[in-house]
């Protein structure tokens, strides 16, 4: 069941290494079954105060938003259809649907610089 439940991620990112995360279905399940059909997915980084975003070919309104995240939250923003990782103690510009965290080498997404290409695969 825990494989259904939770998606494991890879972000890999141009010239800086990888990361890895989890997308968790009842957070928000609409929202992690579309990203999951849509991988592998690539985009080019934008910057947000402590957040890593880019837009994502994945259409959907709010499903259980928040204004309010943790660190090392990953979660799709509908305004802009992107997905989201927060790496600091930013917090979302308008509502987002959370969808998973990251696992491991978060402090990569702190070296992020705006247009770095970054590709996200099932792991």
């Amino acid at each position: 069941m825990a494989e259904v439940s939770r998606v494991k991620i890879r972000f890999i990112v141009e010239g800086l290494g990888e990361a890895e995360g989890e997308l968790v279905r009842h957070l928000a399940p609409r929202t992690v079954d579309l990203i999951v059909k849509a991988l592998p997915i690539e985009g080019r980084a934008a910057i947000w105060k402590e957040e890593v975003y880019f837009e994502i070919p994945v259409r959907m309104g709010e499903e259980k938003p928040v204004n309010i995240v943790e660190r090392g939250t990953i979660a799709f923003w509908p305004v802009g259809s992107a997905l989201c990782i927060f790496y600091g103690k930013s917090q979302p510009y308008s509502p987002v649907n959370v969808i998973g965290r990251i696992t491991t080498n978060l402090e990569i997404f702190s070296k992020i610089k705006s247009g770095t290409k970054i590709r996200v695969e099932r792991s």
